[in-house]
């Protein structure tokens, strides 16, 4: 999507973000160049739509899975931060093309194929109409893949609380690893302690989770056992737009290259540490790390 971040007073800059989008942006920054980061959406044939493009080609995230759709434009959305860094959302996508990144079973096919990890989130699925939620879940249940699945609920964005629920609760039943925010999960499934959403997943059978907290304690549950992390260190954000996507791509590059979930639950915390400490959604870190 078109980022829109800054306000009235300091002025508003124009950027390319989105919540997956950010994590293939840190993890390409935190994995070497042996490994290929494609991303996989849809987007138009305007000059906002080039902009996408042109950025994930300039940042080496691969774009031969991204279609093109000569109706429909880029989606675009703006960040408003309040004196603490926190951050709400306006968006303009209900004409977005990539709400139709999952209308062809065959291109979905062809993207997830040799995958070492497939990841996507609850934005994803959102904007999805049902029936191409259906079809995206059971292409990535049929890849053979693992996935990495990121709950990341956004209220506007679903047409109820109840249908949220449902298509998390069904991603999450085909993902390795699910990754939600204890506040998220909280707002959706009521759960009343970080702990009690880890313990959610892990009943559902997801093997692999880490319930992300803000900057505090992370909750763990790995082939049913559990862990907390809670002795971590803290900042003052500037802005904490991306700091989950942030997290995401720590843990996952520090999976795939080999580090146990503990280690890679620090290492999480270490990216979107320092993500949080400048504006926008994508902060470059430091030494490419």
């Amino acid at each position: 999507m078109i980022e829109l971040s800054g306000d009235e007073t300091r002025g508003w800059a124009l950027g390319v973000a989105g919540d997956t989008l950010n994590t293939a942006w840190y993890a390409r920054q935190a994995l070497g160049d042996d490994w290929r980061i494609d991303y996989v959406t849809r987007i138009g044939t305007d000059r906002f739509s080039e902009r996408i493009a042109a950025f994930c080609e300039a940042e080496n995230i691969g774009t031969r899975h991204v279609s093109r759709d000569p109706m429909r434009g880029a989606g675009l959305y703006a960040i408003s931060l309040d004196a603490d860094g926190e951050r709400s959302f306006t968006y303009w996508r209900g004409e977005s093309a990539a709400r139709h990144l999952a209308d062809e079973a065959l291109a979905l096919d062809a993207a997830f194929d040799g995958a070492d990890m497939i990841y996507f989130s609850g934005i994803t699925l959102a904007i999805l109409a049902p029936d191409a939620r259906a079809r995206l879940l059971e292409r990535i249940d049929s890849s053979g893949a693992p996935c990495a699945f990121d709950t990341n609920y956004r209220p506007r964005l679903w047409e109820t609380a109840g249908a949220a629920r449902e298509w998390i609760t069904r991603a999450a039943t085909v993902a390795r690893i699910v990754l939600p925010s204890a506040d998220d999960d909280a707002a959706c499934f009521n759960d009343a302690h970080a702990h009690a959403t880890a313990d959610r997943y892990a009943t559902l059978g997801v093997p692999e989770v880490v319930v992300k907290s803000g900057g505090g304690a992370l909750h763990l549950r790995f082939d049913n056992d559990a862990f907390v992390i809670d002795d971590l260190p803290r900042v003052t954000p500037v802005d904490t737009t991306g700091a989950g996507d942030s997290f995401s791509a720590g843990y996952l590059a520090a999976r795939l290259t080999g580090a146990n979930c503990l280690d890679a639950a620090r290492a999480g915390h270490d990216v979107a540490m320092r993500a949080v400490q400048g504006p926008g959604a994508l902060v470059r870190m430091e030494n490419g790390q």
